[in-house]
């Protein structure tokens, strides 16, 4: 009975949605939601390509 929402569902969702927050905001919040994507999956790349640091063998 409940399920995704279709087409003219979503038409609604979407005018509510600039409704509340605007179109500008909207825009704002979508920019930062890339940059904090971009930016996680340039922490995940770079983060294999870090050389491992040797252990100490100080107990030896």
């Amino acid at each position: 009975m409940f399920g995704l929402p279709r087409g003219t569902e979503w038409i609604v969702i979407l005018l509510i949605v600039i409704l509340l927050f605007g179109p500008g905001r909207i825009g704002k919040i979508a920019g930062e939601l890339g940059r904090s994507i971009k930016s996680f999956r340039e922490g995940l790349g770079n983060k294999e390509e870090e050389p491992e640091k040797p252990e100490n063998d100080e107990n030896k």
